[in-house]
């Protein structure tokens, strides 16, 4: 049988752009009935992020919305709101990433819900927390990365602070929205889960915050990457790009001295045990950063992966995509349209006995008919 694990769950979501649209597509990848509730007219803002189309799909929405259903409401209206709320008698779960405003002035909250369905298990996505002082400022990726510390920390020591290269803060959000969400839904009594993606990102800060919270350090940008504490654990240059290397502990460190016969770096206690390589940093990255230049970063892949020691060579995106490792994980799915292949990254979910099943994600409003009596029949999917 391939039941997927939350087939029979119903979730509506009411969300846009990125941190609610994933955090519904990875409950739908893994089975559940999502219903994306979208506004008359454009819908979600993602349906016109981006230049690029695979017939009528905007390829930036498809990335964060396959599997679902798409059905158009008015929610503010008397209209909207009938059919609405039979959808919430219907469903187990709801999750919206509204501003906090939006969300109580439509009653999206599961206060406002239970009257209908007090079983119902409600997720607000905010920037900042459902109530409170702060929760209306406006809030996105990129304000959140500044203020939780994360910019601060990111990029070269000597330069300005740095925004990830991705929507780590969206991504986050809605992968812990997921989490908290399923958990309410498993005990079974409804309610609200308030998760604000500034709370999420500082929870992530976890040993760099506990660092100085109890001794009063403050983190600090390092360069080419580098960990705090475990050196060599960074990037370095090669002869022809770039090598992460993240050497662990010190029986790794025996591996590596002994592969490139650096015998002074057992018997040296500047570079011997993991303190010594702490205290004595710059010396220790000295060395190994001269060692690295002279072969290429696969001639350093091939020679030490073999003696388990973490290393891979710094890859772009398109390299990922098109590498031995996403092609055995099965991470690129092509799903099929009237108007071509629309290739998308696959599910993260890889579960015993169930293969993964992928829907072209919904044209607007091409599911309302089944939903709502519009007396109009439903679109073909794959139409606009």
């Amino acid at each position: 049988m391939n039941q997927r694990p939350l087939a029979g769950v119903r979730i509506i979501e009411v969300g846009h752009m990125l941190a609610g649209p994933y955090c519904g597509m990875l409950l739908a990848d893994l089975g559940a009935d999502v219903i994306k509730i979208e506004s008359p007219g454009s819908g979600d803002i993602a349906r016109s992020v981006g230049p690029h189309m695979v017939g009528p799909h905007n390829t930036y929405f498809a990335s964060l919305n396959r599997n679902k259903k798409s059905v158009v409401l008015d929610l503010a209206s008397a209209e909207g709101r009938r059919p609405f709320e039979k959808l919430v008698r219907q469903s187990q779960g709801l999750l919206t990433n509204l501003r906090p405003s939006a969300i109580n002035k439509l009653g999206l909250t599961h206060k406002a819900l239970a009257q209908i369905n007090p079983s119902i298990a409600c997720l607000a996505l905010t920037g900042y927390g459902l109530e409170g002082p702060f929760a209306d400022r406006p809030a996105y990726d990129y304000v959140i990365q500044a203020l939780a510390g994360i910019m601060a920390l990111t990029g070269d020591p000597r330069g300005p602070p740095t925004k990830t290269g991705y929507s780590v803060v969206d991504n986050s959000a809605g992968i812990m929205g997921a989490l908290g969400l399923l958990a309410l839904i498993y005990q079974g009594r409804g309610g609200q889960i308030d998760v604000s993606l500034y709370d999420v990102m500082l929870s992530q800060m976890n040993y760099l915050a506990s660092a100085f919270l109890n001794a009063g350090e403050r983190p600090a940008r390092q360069e080419s990457g580098a960990h705090p504490y475990i050196v060599p654990a960074q990037i370095f240059a090669t002869a022809d790009g770039y090598l992460a290397m993240f050497v662990s502990h010190d029986e790794f460190w025996r591996r590596l001295a002994t592969e490139v016969d650096r015998p002074h770096w057992l018997s040296d206690p500047r570079f011997a045990t993991m303190r010594g390589r702490s205290e004595n940093r710059e010396l220790v990255l000295g060395e190994v950063a001269t060692l690295l230049k002279n072969a290429t970063a696969d001639a350093w892949v091939s020679r030490l992966a073999p003696l388990g020691i973490v290393v891979a060579g710094v890859e772009t995106l398109d390299q990922a995509l098109d590498s031995p490792l996403t092609t055995a994980r099965d991470m690129v799915v092509t799903i099929p349209t009237p108007d071509g292949a629309l290739r998308l990254v696959g599910t993260p979910f890889k579960i015993a006995g169930c293969e993964p099943e992928f829907a072209p994600p919904p044209l607007l409003g091409e599911h309302t008919a089944e939903f709502v009596d519009t007396g109009a029949p439903p679109r073909a999917a794959g139409h606009a």
